[in-house]
């Protein structure tokens, strides 16, 4: 375990780093036995810092919920991180790539909360319960920390790579479609790089915003009404670079296009 006076210093090095754009070291080969307890202490305060800055909590995303994630990353067990105000974008926008660091893409479903919703027995039911409708959306991944070598400990101390989200599409009731097969097809400059169905995610998307509602008592949190969930990626991440264009086809969800300049 990591003191107090080393966690804030790693929260402030990110908290530079994404504001002057750069990549840090990796925080585990500096600082060994640094404990995922510690990478969530870190990632608490790189938030707070954010909301002194004037930035407004909206939301959660949960990553690594999948096998092609986890395979991706070699990461075995989800994470989360923290969304503000500014990290939500519509969809057909014109995204500023240099915002990012190793700038990728993953398709997920967002869950929007009608009631709040908290651990450490929430189920599946309650998830489909508490929710308001969901949505598609793309993450965008924004990671400060050098990719090669990079462990759970490392991704969750950088907000678990949460860069932005774009959302769009068709807005569902949870019991409108089975969720589980929402499929979606993910385009770059009109060709197609990834597709994925979500029941990817944990066999249900829905399993994961439920499986965060239960972490997140573990730290003495809970989700609150109107906030909103991205529930993990059903596809690897996509790379993209300066003047990319991305479009995620839903079917009968809509889609979400957007460009990066």
């Amino acid at each position: 375990m990591l003191d107090p006076e080393r966690i804030a210093g790693i929260a402030d090095e990110l908290v530079a780093a994404e504001r002057d754009r750069t990549i840090v070291p990796l925080l585990t080969a500096r600082n060994p036995g640094m404990t995922v307890e510690d990478a969530y202490a870190v990632q608490s305060l790189w938030a707070e810092r954010g909301v002194a800055a004037g930035r407004r909590l909206v939301g959660r995303k949960i990553g690594l919920t999948s096998k092609v994630m986890q395979v991706a990353t070699g990461i075995t067990e989800p994470d989360y991180g923290v969304i503000f105000d500014d990290m939500v974008i519509e969809s057909g926008a014109s995204v500023d790539f240099d915002r990012f660091s190793n700038v990728r893409i993953e398709v997920e479903l967002a869950f929007v909360l009608a009631k709040p919703l908290s651990g450490p027995d929430a189920t599946i039911f309650d998830v489909l319960d508490a929710t308001a409708y969901v949505v598609p959306a793309l993450e965008i991944l924004n990671s400060h920390i050098e990719m090669q070598g990079r462990t759970i400990v490392d991704t969750i101390s950088d907000n678990a790579a949460m860069g932005a989200m774009v959302i769009g599409g068709n807005p569902v009731k949870p019991d409108a479609v089975d969720l589980r097969w929402v499929s979606a097809l993910l385009y770059r400059n009109q060709r197609i790089e990834e597709s994925g169905v979500a029941a990817a995610v944990l066999g249900h998307p829905a399993m994961g915003v439920a499986w965060l509602a239960n972490k997140l008592a573990q730290h003495g949190q809970s989700l609150g009404e109107g906030e909103i969930i991205l529930a993990g990626s059903f596809t690897r991440p996509m790379w993209v670079e300066r003047g990319d264009t991305v479009h995620a086809d839903y079917a009968q969800l809509g889609a979400i296009t957007c460009r990066f300049e």
